[in-house]
């Protein structure tokens, strides 16, 4: 599955990131690249929460 995400960065250097299409499915990273690693990781996880929770399908 792919995901669009939006990437930001704040005035400290730190990039944010989020999937908008699952509320709430964010995170972070000192470099871009660090934080799309990052968001794929939250993606998997709130996935798997959605899924246990009976919030998929």
């Amino acid at each position: 599955m792919k995901f669009n995400v939006a990437i930001d960065r704040d005035e400290d250097g730190v990039w944010f990131v989020e999937c908008a299409s699952i509320p709430g499915c964010v995170s972070q990273g000192q470099t871009k690249e660090q934080a799309l690693i990052n968001i794929q990781d939250s993606i998997v996880a709130c996935l798997q929460v959605r899924a246990e929770r009976g919030l998929l399908g």
